[in-house]
């Protein structure tokens, strides 16, 4: 009784301890993600008003062209008219940098008052196109006083204003591209983070099973005054659960770098079944620089450890086998297991192959597939079938 409350202390120490390392990654990934949405923002801002810029000359220029032409054909001065009218276009360029950003503050308002907001400040700054062609003749005239001809006055108004009205439509059409292509990028991202985010919750579920028998057999192996058997455990539980907290959930690791891995693992539970449990790999050495998801092989060595080694009295064969299968790669682990009487479900499958299955499905969809079962009688098998990759 003693040593299972020592081994509950110990293990509640060391979860709180996951707990924390976790929420502190939370932290920072929250942290992250409001830096991206800052630089997000200025991102689009800055390609939106670089967009804004060329379409703004285009338009004007194409407006300037336009005029010169008809000019032209109706046997008008241009010599006369280009520049007063390249003078006007080009202030009427700038009065568009001002609409077009007042504008962009009611950019979340509905369509149809997106409309109307846009045909009163075209209405508005007409006046302004109309001062600044007032001006020119002022100036083309003096000393001589300037007599307004009203008709006239009347037709640049109406003309400034359709012109300011066709860019602010431009405008919103412009806008509304950026929004829906910000839109996907900011979906495909969510889709990604999401993805991410389900693959190290899958990822991070540690089995309180393998975590409370190693601290129990820990303890065990203090009281029975087995030191250096003790601190071999703890050195091995050590290394193994940092590196499973340091991986990327998202990144795969070549086949050699994940059984490296699984021997921090299995080096633990040598020291609980180190006189029944024999542990063999079989495969090509082609294989071994095949790239597999992080850590997808640990729950299958530890169901075969649990409901093989771990239900039987006397020595258990686990093989990890690995083949390349035209372009798919095959990863077996097969163990031995008790012979159960026909119609009982065998053990191993819960959480541990569930899991691997939601990562394989997560991360791969269609392409990857995993699938479990009796092999034989007293014989167990788990495989995977994934794409073939190499590192």
């Amino acid at each position: 009784m003693a040593r299972s409350s020592q081994s509950e202390t110990f293990y509640e120490l060391v979860t709180s301890r996951l707990v924390d390392s976790s929420n502190s990654h939370d932290e920072s990934l929250a942290d992250a993600n409001d830096r991206q949405d800052t630089r997000d923002a200025a991102y689009f801002t800055n390609k939106l008003r670089h967009a804004v810029g060329w379409l703004c000359i285009v338009y004007w220029l194409a407006d300037f062209l336009a005029c010169s032409i008809l000019w032209q054909l109706s046997g008008m001065d241009l010599t006369q008219l280009a520049p007063k009218k390249f003078i006007l276009n080009s202030s009427a360029a700038v009065t568009t940098f001002g609409m077009t950003f007042l504008l962009l503050r009611f950019r979340y308002i509905p369509i149809l008052h997106k409309v109307l907001l846009c045909l009163l400040i075209s209405m508005l700054a007409s006046p302004v196109y109309l001062s600044v062609e007032l001006l020119m003749d002022a100036i083309q005239k003096y000393p001589d006083p300037l007599e307004i001809d009203f008709n006239a006055a009347g037709n640049t108004l109406t003309y400034g204003s359709s012109a300011f009205f066709g860019w602010l439509c431009l405008f919103v059409a412009l806008l509304y591209n950026f929004e829906v292509r910000d839109r996907e990028r900011s979906l495909a991202v969510v889709r990604e983070e999401a993805l991410t985010a389900q693959m190290r919750a899958l990822r991070y579920q540690v089995n309180p099973h393998f975590l409370f028998n190693t601290l129990n057999s820990i303890a065990g192996l203090i009281e029975e005054g087995s030191a250096t058997r003790a601190e071999r455990m703890v050195l091995s539980l050590s290394t193994f659960l940092r590196a499973t907290l340091s991986l990327d959930p998202m990144h795969d690791v070549p086949l050699a770098d994940e059984l490296a891995l699984q021997e921090e693992y299995l080096e633990i539970e040598r020291e609980r079944f180190s006189d029944r449990m024999e542990f063999t790999i079989d495969m090509p050495e082609e294989v071994r620089s095949a790239l597999v998801p992080s850590l997808i092989l640990q729950p299958l060595i530890e169901n075969a450890i649990k409901h093989g080694v771990g239900a039987t009295v006397g020595k258990v064969e686990i093989a990890l086998r690995a083949r390349r299968e035209a372009d798919r790669l095959r990863v077996t682990v097969e163990n031995d297991m008790p012979v159960r009487d026909e119609g009982v479900k065998p053990a191993g499958m819960g959480v541990g192959l569930r899991n691997v299955a939601e990562r394989l499905r997560a991360r791969f969809q269609e392409e990857g597939s995993f699938s479990s079962g009796p092999a034989a009688p007293g014989r167990y098998r788990a495989s995977i079938d994934l794409p073939w990759r190499l590192a």
